[in-house]
Protein backbone atom coordinates (compact mmCIF):
# COMPACT_ATOMS: atom_id res chain seq x y z
CA UNK A 1 0.00 0.00 0.00
CA UNK A 2 1.21 3.53 -0.86
CA UNK A 3 0.69 6.85 0.17
CA UNK A 4 0.14 9.79 -2.11
CA UNK A 5 -0.42 13.19 -0.68
CA UNK A 6 -1.65 15.83 -3.15
CA UNK A 7 -0.77 19.40 -2.00
CA UNK A 8 -0.55 22.40 -2.76
CA UNK A 9 1.19 25.96 -2.32
CA UNK A 10 -1.88 27.79 -2.17
CA UNK A 11 -6.07 27.58 -2.15
CA UNK A 12 -7.71 26.87 -5.59
CA UNK A 13 -4.67 25.78 -6.89
CA UNK A 14 -6.27 22.37 -8.48
CA UNK A 15 -5.98 19.33 -5.86
CA UNK A 16 -9.05 18.10 -6.32
CA UNK A 17 -8.57 18.22 -10.57
CA UNK A 18 -5.73 16.62 -10.51
CA UNK A 19 -6.90 13.38 -8.48
CA UNK A 20 -9.71 13.83 -10.87
CA UNK A 21 -7.68 13.73 -13.75
CA UNK A 22 -4.81 11.26 -12.25
CA UNK A 23 -7.45 8.65 -10.76
CA UNK A 24 -8.97 7.02 -13.72
CA UNK A 25 -5.59 6.23 -15.73
CA UNK A 26 -4.46 4.71 -11.96
CA UNK A 27 -7.78 2.79 -12.40
CA UNK A 28 -7.24 1.77 -15.93
CA UNK A 29 -3.39 0.32 -14.87
CA UNK A 30 -5.36 -2.42 -12.74
CA UNK A 31 -4.57 -0.51 -9.26
CA UNK A 32 -7.43 -0.13 -6.66
CA UNK A 33 -7.22 3.50 -5.29
CA UNK A 34 -8.69 4.85 -2.03
CA UNK A 35 -9.04 8.34 -1.17
CA UNK A 36 -9.14 10.54 2.04
CA UNK A 37 -9.41 14.06 2.47
CA UNK A 38 -8.19 14.66 6.23
CA UNK A 39 -9.13 18.18 6.72
CA UNK A 40 -12.12 19.79 4.69
CA UNK A 41 -14.54 22.03 5.30
CA UNK A 42 -17.91 22.15 5.55
CA UNK A 43 -20.57 24.98 4.44
CA UNK A 44 -22.30 25.03 8.19
CA UNK A 45 -19.16 24.53 10.79
CA UNK A 46 -22.52 23.52 13.06
CA UNK A 47 -23.59 20.67 11.29
CA UNK A 48 -23.60 17.44 13.28
CA UNK A 49 -22.44 15.70 10.55
CA UNK A 50 -20.42 17.51 8.42
CA UNK A 51 -19.79 16.59 4.63
CA UNK A 52 -17.18 18.03 2.19
CA UNK A 53 -18.88 18.58 -0.65
CA UNK A 54 -15.58 17.43 -3.04
CA UNK A 55 -15.15 14.51 -1.26
CA UNK A 56 -19.05 13.55 -1.58
CA UNK A 57 -17.99 14.22 -5.68
CA UNK A 58 -14.70 12.67 -5.93
CA UNK A 59 -16.27 9.67 -4.12
CA UNK A 60 -18.93 9.12 -6.47
CA UNK A 61 -17.44 10.34 -9.68
CA UNK A 62 -14.44 7.56 -8.73
CA UNK A 63 -17.31 4.73 -8.15
CA UNK A 64 -15.55 4.45 -4.71
CA UNK A 65 -16.45 1.93 -2.11
CA UNK A 66 -16.86 2.61 2.23
CA UNK A 67 -13.66 0.50 1.71
CA UNK A 68 -11.94 2.87 -0.37
CA UNK A 69 -12.85 6.03 1.12
CA UNK A 70 -11.25 7.24 4.61
CA UNK A 71 -13.10 10.23 6.66
CA UNK A 72 -12.30 13.71 7.06
CA UNK A 73 -10.92 14.21 10.93
CA UNK A 74 -10.85 17.74 10.46
CA UNK A 75 -13.83 20.75 9.74
CA UNK A 76 -12.12 23.97 9.70
CA UNK A 77 -13.62 26.89 10.62
CA UNK A 78 -13.91 30.24 12.76
CA UNK A 79 -15.72 28.51 16.22
CA UNK A 80 -13.44 25.46 15.72
CA UNK A 81 -9.86 28.37 15.01
CA UNK A 82 -11.04 29.96 18.59
CA UNK A 83 -11.94 26.65 20.97
CA UNK A 84 -8.53 25.13 19.66
CA UNK A 85 -6.82 28.61 21.05
CA UNK A 86 -8.57 28.15 24.49
CA UNK A 87 -8.90 24.88 26.29
CA UNK A 88 -11.64 22.97 24.68
CA UNK A 89 -10.08 21.81 21.67
CA UNK A 90 -6.41 21.83 22.97
CA UNK A 91 -5.99 18.54 24.19
CA UNK A 92 -7.14 16.56 20.76
CA UNK A 93 -5.19 14.77 19.11
CA UNK A 94 -5.69 14.98 15.48
CA UNK A 95 -3.02 13.26 14.59
CA UNK A 96 -4.45 9.90 16.49
CA UNK A 97 -7.71 10.37 14.71
CA UNK A 98 -6.21 10.33 11.33
CA UNK A 99 -4.30 7.68 11.84
CA UNK A 100 -7.66 5.11 13.37
CA UNK A 101 -9.48 6.60 10.34
CA UNK A 102 -7.39 4.74 7.80
CA UNK A 103 -6.80 1.53 9.72
CA UNK A 104 -9.63 -0.07 7.84
CA UNK A 105 -9.15 1.98 3.97
CA UNK A 106 -8.29 -0.68 1.25
CA UNK A 107 -6.65 0.44 -1.39
CA UNK A 108 -3.10 -0.23 -3.97
CA UNK A 109 -2.83 3.64 -3.68
CA UNK A 110 -4.39 5.87 -1.17
CA UNK A 111 -4.65 9.31 -2.46
CA UNK A 112 -4.65 11.88 0.02
CA UNK A 113 -5.86 15.12 -0.78
CA UNK A 114 -4.09 17.72 1.09
CA UNK A 115 -4.87 20.99 3.05
CA UNK A 116 -6.17 24.28 1.16
CA UNK A 117 -2.44 25.36 1.22
CA UNK A 118 0.76 24.26 2.59
CA UNK A 119 0.68 25.21 5.85
CA UNK A 120 -3.46 25.30 6.53
CA UNK A 121 -3.85 23.32 9.39
CA UNK A 122 -0.87 23.46 11.27
CA UNK A 123 -2.72 24.65 14.74
CA UNK A 124 -4.22 21.14 14.64
CA UNK A 125 -0.42 19.39 13.71
CA UNK A 126 -2.08 18.30 10.04
CA UNK A 127 -0.30 20.41 7.80
CA UNK A 128 0.69 19.38 4.64
CA UNK A 129 4.55 18.25 6.06
CA UNK A 130 2.62 16.97 9.17
CA UNK A 131 0.33 14.87 7.27
CA UNK A 132 3.11 13.33 4.81
CA UNK A 133 5.08 12.53 7.57
CA UNK A 134 2.65 10.82 9.61
CA UNK A 135 1.71 8.21 6.86
CA UNK A 136 5.17 8.06 5.16
CA UNK A 137 3.28 9.77 1.98
CA UNK A 138 5.07 10.86 -1.69
CA UNK A 139 3.82 13.96 -2.51
CA UNK A 140 2.83 15.60 -5.43
CA UNK A 141 2.28 19.79 -5.45
CA UNK A 142 -0.12 21.37 -7.58
CA UNK A 143 0.86 24.90 -8.23
CA UNK A 144 -0.83 27.60 -10.07
CA UNK A 145 2.46 28.54 -12.24
CA UNK A 146 1.45 32.07 -13.92
CA UNK A 147 5.18 33.49 -13.78
CA UNK A 148 8.83 32.03 -13.52
CA UNK A 149 9.01 33.64 -10.60
CA UNK A 150 7.05 30.61 -8.86
CA UNK A 151 9.96 28.30 -9.06
CA UNK A 152 11.14 30.18 -5.65
CA UNK A 153 7.88 28.47 -3.99
CA UNK A 154 8.49 25.48 -5.69
CA UNK A 155 12.36 25.43 -4.08
CA UNK A 156 10.78 26.11 -0.84
CA UNK A 157 8.58 22.95 -0.58
CA UNK A 158 11.29 20.96 -1.92
CA UNK A 159 13.44 22.11 0.91
CA UNK A 160 10.94 21.48 3.70
CA UNK A 161 9.66 18.00 2.62
CA UNK A 162 12.88 16.54 1.47
CA UNK A 163 12.96 13.93 -0.69
CA UNK A 164 8.93 13.31 0.23
CA UNK A 165 8.08 15.55 -2.92
CA UNK A 166 8.80 13.39 -5.96
CA UNK A 167 7.20 15.86 -8.24
CA UNK A 168 4.72 18.67 -9.14
CA UNK A 169 1.76 19.55 -11.59
CA UNK A 170 2.51 23.14 -13.16
CA UNK A 171 -1.03 24.19 -13.32
CA UNK A 172 -2.73 27.44 -15.00
CA UNK A 173 0.49 28.31 -17.29
CA UNK A 174 -0.85 31.22 -19.40
CA UNK A 175 -0.28 30.58 -23.02
CA UNK A 176 2.33 33.09 -23.85
CA UNK A 177 4.37 31.09 -20.89
CA UNK A 178 4.38 27.50 -22.06
CA UNK A 179 7.12 27.42 -24.58
CA UNK A 180 9.40 28.77 -21.79
CA UNK A 181 8.21 26.58 -19.09
CA UNK A 182 9.04 23.44 -21.49
CA UNK A 183 12.37 24.62 -22.43
CA UNK A 184 13.73 26.90 -19.20
CA UNK A 185 12.05 25.94 -16.12
CA UNK A 186 10.84 21.95 -16.41
CA UNK A 187 14.81 21.14 -17.01
CA UNK A 188 15.93 23.42 -14.16
CA UNK A 189 13.16 21.82 -11.52
CA UNK A 190 14.04 17.97 -12.90
CA UNK A 191 17.83 19.33 -12.19
CA UNK A 192 16.60 19.92 -8.50
CA UNK A 193 14.98 16.29 -8.43
CA UNK A 194 11.30 17.39 -8.67
CA UNK A 195 9.65 15.63 -11.33
CA UNK A 196 7.47 17.76 -13.84
CA UNK A 197 4.16 15.39 -13.92
CA UNK A 198 2.58 17.70 -16.02
CA UNK A 199 2.39 21.27 -17.61
CA UNK A 200 -1.56 22.44 -18.23
CA UNK A 201 -2.14 25.44 -20.08
CA UNK A 202 -4.39 27.54 -18.91
CA UNK A 203 -8.09 27.16 -19.52
CA UNK A 204 -10.75 29.65 -18.98
CA UNK A 205 -13.53 26.92 -19.55
CA UNK A 206 -12.46 25.31 -16.42
CA UNK A 207 -12.31 28.31 -14.10
CA UNK A 208 -15.70 29.15 -15.37
CA UNK A 209 -19.54 29.03 -12.84
CA UNK A 210 -22.53 28.10 -14.24
CA UNK A 211 -25.42 30.64 -14.17
CA UNK A 212 -26.88 28.27 -11.67
CA UNK A 213 -24.42 28.59 -8.92
CA UNK A 214 -23.87 32.41 -10.14
CA UNK A 215 -27.59 32.56 -9.35
CA UNK A 216 -27.32 30.73 -6.03
CA UNK A 217 -24.60 32.70 -4.59
CA UNK A 218 -26.06 36.15 -5.81
CA UNK A 219 -29.78 34.75 -4.19
CA UNK A 220 -31.13 36.12 -7.68
CA UNK A 221 -34.71 35.77 -9.07
CA UNK A 222 -34.48 34.40 -12.76
CA UNK A 223 -36.36 36.32 -14.93
CA UNK A 224 -35.88 34.17 -17.62
CA UNK A 225 -34.46 30.69 -18.98
CA UNK A 226 -34.43 28.87 -16.32
CA UNK A 227 -33.63 26.41 -18.73
CA UNK A 228 -30.48 27.24 -19.38
CA UNK A 229 -29.02 27.75 -16.21
CA UNK A 230 -26.16 24.78 -17.07
CA UNK A 231 -24.45 27.74 -19.18
CA UNK A 232 -20.56 28.61 -18.25
CA UNK A 233 -19.71 31.72 -17.71
CA UNK A 234 -15.97 32.68 -18.17
CA UNK A 235 -16.01 36.37 -18.10
CA UNK A 236 -17.26 39.54 -16.35
CA UNK A 237 -17.93 42.28 -17.98
CA UNK A 238 -19.62 45.71 -16.35
CA UNK A 239 -22.31 48.01 -18.86
CA UNK A 240 -21.70 51.15 -17.01
CA UNK A 241 -20.06 53.31 -19.82
CA UNK A 242 -22.38 54.40 -23.42
CA UNK A 243 -23.72 52.15 -25.94
CA UNK A 244 -21.68 52.95 -28.65
CA UNK A 245 -18.53 52.49 -25.81
CA UNK A 246 -20.62 49.18 -24.95
CA UNK A 247 -20.68 47.69 -28.37
CA UNK A 248 -16.93 47.41 -28.83
CA UNK A 249 -16.54 46.53 -24.82
CA UNK A 250 -18.39 43.45 -25.50
CA UNK A 251 -17.68 42.11 -28.49
CA UNK A 252 -14.25 41.33 -27.10
CA UNK A 253 -15.29 39.06 -24.74
CA UNK A 254 -16.55 35.24 -24.94
CA UNK A 255 -19.52 33.44 -22.33
CA UNK A 256 -19.94 36.64 -20.50
CA UNK A 257 -21.81 37.51 -17.26
CA UNK A 258 -22.90 40.82 -18.13
CA UNK A 259 -23.65 43.44 -15.05
CA UNK A 260 -25.71 46.38 -15.21
CA UNK A 261 -28.19 48.42 -13.98
CA UNK A 262 -31.96 47.52 -14.25
CA UNK A 263 -32.56 50.62 -16.20
CA UNK A 264 -29.83 50.29 -18.82
CA UNK A 265 -32.06 48.93 -21.77
CA UNK A 266 -29.35 49.77 -24.34
CA UNK A 267 -26.68 48.15 -22.47
CA UNK A 268 -28.51 45.57 -21.92
CA UNK A 269 -30.12 45.20 -25.80
CA UNK A 270 -26.30 45.83 -26.65
CA UNK A 271 -25.26 42.44 -24.66
CA UNK A 272 -28.08 40.75 -26.17
CA UNK A 273 -26.11 40.61 -29.15
CA UNK A 274 -22.81 39.90 -27.95
CA UNK A 275 -21.49 36.25 -26.26
CA UNK A 276 -23.50 36.82 -23.01
CA UNK A 277 -24.21 33.66 -21.16
CA UNK A 278 -26.09 35.36 -18.21
CA UNK A 279 -27.16 39.24 -18.26
CA UNK A 280 -27.84 40.62 -14.71
CA UNK A 281 -29.45 43.10 -13.62
CA UNK A 282 -28.65 44.99 -10.48
CA UNK A 283 -30.77 47.20 -8.30
CA UNK A 284 -33.90 44.71 -8.31
CA UNK A 285 -35.17 46.85 -11.36
CA UNK A 286 -37.26 44.58 -13.59
CA UNK A 287 -36.06 45.06 -17.15
CA UNK A 288 -38.45 45.92 -19.35
CA UNK A 289 -40.31 43.53 -21.45
CA UNK A 290 -38.56 44.02 -25.04
CA UNK A 291 -35.63 43.19 -22.81
CA UNK A 292 -37.25 39.89 -21.51
CA UNK A 293 -38.79 38.97 -24.94
CA UNK A 294 -35.23 39.34 -26.53
CA UNK A 295 -33.23 36.99 -23.90
CA UNK A 296 -35.80 34.54 -24.26
CA UNK A 297 -35.55 34.84 -28.05
CA UNK A 298 -31.57 34.47 -27.75
CA UNK A 299 -31.87 32.29 -25.12
CA UNK A 300 -30.14 34.24 -22.35
CA UNK A 301 -30.99 33.55 -18.91
CA UNK A 302 -31.57 37.16 -16.69
CA UNK A 303 -30.67 37.73 -13.36
CA UNK A 304 -32.02 39.94 -10.93
CA UNK A 305 -30.47 40.83 -7.82
CA UNK A 306 -31.34 43.07 -5.20
CA UNK A 307 -27.61 44.30 -4.86
CA UNK A 308 -25.84 47.31 -6.42
CA UNK A 309 -23.33 46.45 -8.65
CA UNK A 310 -20.08 46.80 -6.97
CA UNK A 311 -21.24 44.28 -4.17
CA UNK A 312 -22.65 41.63 -7.15
CA UNK A 313 -19.19 42.16 -8.71
CA UNK A 314 -17.32 41.35 -6.25
CA UNK A 315 -19.22 37.97 -5.38
CA UNK A 316 -18.93 37.11 -8.86
CA UNK A 317 -15.16 37.67 -8.89
CA UNK A 318 -14.86 35.53 -6.09
CA UNK A 319 -16.78 32.93 -7.99
CA UNK A 320 -14.77 32.96 -10.77
CA UNK A 321 -11.24 31.24 -11.41
CA UNK A 322 -11.85 28.42 -9.01
CA UNK A 323 -12.39 25.89 -10.14
CA UNK A 324 -15.35 23.63 -8.98
CA UNK A 325 -15.76 19.99 -10.12
CA UNK A 326 -19.43 19.48 -9.90
CA UNK A 327 -20.03 20.62 -13.53
CA UNK A 328 -20.44 17.27 -16.25
CA UNK A 329 -18.43 18.78 -19.01
CA UNK A 330 -15.84 19.53 -16.46
CA UNK A 331 -15.44 16.01 -15.24
CA UNK A 332 -15.17 14.82 -19.22
CA UNK A 333 -12.89 17.59 -19.77
CA UNK A 334 -10.74 17.38 -17.22
CA UNK A 335 -10.29 13.34 -18.06
CA UNK A 336 -9.16 14.01 -21.30
CA UNK A 337 -6.50 17.24 -20.40
CA UNK A 338 -5.04 14.56 -17.98
CA UNK A 339 -4.83 11.82 -19.99
CA UNK A 340 -3.29 13.89 -22.72
CA UNK A 341 -0.40 15.79 -20.62
CA UNK A 342 -0.40 13.79 -17.04
CA UNK A 343 2.83 11.40 -17.53
CA UNK A 344 1.72 8.55 -15.41
CA UNK A 345 4.03 6.11 -16.15
CA UNK A 346 6.80 8.33 -14.28
CA UNK A 347 4.17 8.87 -11.49
CA UNK A 348 4.14 4.62 -11.04
CA UNK A 349 7.74 4.84 -11.62
CA UNK A 350 8.97 7.11 -8.55
CA UNK A 351 6.26 4.95 -5.91
CA UNK A 352 8.35 2.13 -7.31
CA UNK A 353 4.77 0.27 -8.23
CA UNK A 354 4.76 -1.15 -11.34
CA UNK A 355 1.87 -1.77 -13.98
CA UNK A 356 0.02 -4.66 -13.05
CA UNK A 357 -0.90 -7.24 -15.74
CA UNK A 358 -4.10 -7.42 -17.15
CA UNK A 359 -5.14 -10.56 -18.34
CA UNK A 360 -7.67 -10.48 -20.74
CA UNK A 361 -11.24 -13.01 -20.17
Amino acid sequence: MQYLLIGSTEAYSGKSTTILGISPQLQQSGLEIAYAKPVGRCEDEWEPNPVDEDVKFLAKTLNLSDQNLGKTVLFLGKQLFKERLGTNQGSLDYKKYLQNSLADIRGDIIIMEGPASFDEGYLYQLSLPDIAELVDASVVLVTRFESPESVDILLSAKQRLGDRLIGVVLNDIPPENLAETETLIKPFLEQQNIIVFAMLPKIAFLGGVSVGELAERLNAQVLCRPDRLNLMVETLKIGAMNVNSALKYLSNGVNMAVVTGGGRTDIQLAALETSTNCLIVTGNIRPSPIILNRAEEAEVPVLSVDLDTLKTVEIITESLGKVRLHEPMKVDYIRQLFQEHFLVDRLLASLNIDRPILVSR
